[in-house]
């Protein structure tokens, strides 16, 4: 495998987001109020809703808070509305940068995106400037010592379009966005247990950086994802893993 450990990447970085367990509370109900106002407010007939709430779960979140959010989003209880924007830049080294909000107030956001990529060297672009450079994907990753011909078998079954092994024995599984849910939930049923489960953007190639430039990167992806109103923040940088601490 070319570049660095992506397993490690996603150990190091989940350490990171669960020293921020309250951040990370209020983004993923924005996520669920989001999800529900779009396509209401029953996960069964609401995907984006189900996973919004399987990732809540995941992180301890108590039940009625989900449901305390789905009903704001709905109407049944006073609440804030907020809208989703998307902002697109460049990190030092020509790195490309993905960040997705969800905000009431878009002049506040754009200000604090704006200023975190020009305090680590970077710039805000305009609206399509690096997106060409992603694709949206469903993206099912296992700890390595996992079965990966059964992993293989039961993903193309259900659906998935690629499965790669790395050198460490993690795998990932990889699917269109529309197949996410069916393919995650065949491996799910077939006994696997998934690290990580998201629809993700997925850049086609990637910029491998190494010392301080690994490390002002580093920041600089750390800052937006720690800004109140950022949901998720993709980037094309393959980093070692020890920048992120």
């Amino acid at each position: 495998m070319a570049g660095h450990s992506k397993w490690a990447n996603i150990q190091h970085r989940k350490n990171a987001q669960d020293a921020k367990r309250g951040k990370i509370f209020t983004k993923l109900i924005r996520e669920i109020g989001i999800a529900a106002r779009a396509s209401g407010g029953d996960p069964a007939s609401n995907p984006r809703l189900r996973l919004a709430m399987d990732k809540a779960l995941t992180a301890n979140m108590t039940r009625d808070s989900i449901e305390r959010a789905i009903k704001k989003a709905t109407g049944e209880l006073e609440g804030v509305n907020y809208e989703e924007v998307r902002y697109e830049g460049y990190a030092p080294g020509g790195v490309a940068v993905i960040v997705e909000c969800t905000t009431d107030n878009r002049q506040r956001t754009v200000a604090d995106v704006r200023h975190a990529f020009t305090k680590f060297g970077g710039a805000l672009g305009t609206d399509g400037s690096v997106a060409y450079l992603f694709k949206r994907l469903g993206v099912v990753t296992f700890a390595p010592g996992v079965d990966e011909d059964r992993i293989l078998e039961v993903a193309l079954e259900a659906g998935a379009d690629d499965i790669r092994g790395f050198e460490d024995g993690s795998v990932e599984v990889i699917c269109a966005p529309e197949a996410f849910e069916a393919v995650r939930l065949a491996l799910e049923s077939a006994g696997f247990v998934a690290a990580v489960a998201e629809v993700t953007q997925r850049a086609d190639t990637e910029v491998a950086l190494e010392g301080e430039a690994a490390q002002t990167v580093a920041r600089l992806l750390d800052w937006l994802e720690d800004l109140d109103d950022v949901q998720e923040v993709f980037s094309n940088a393959d980093l070692p893993p020890d920048v992120y601490g």
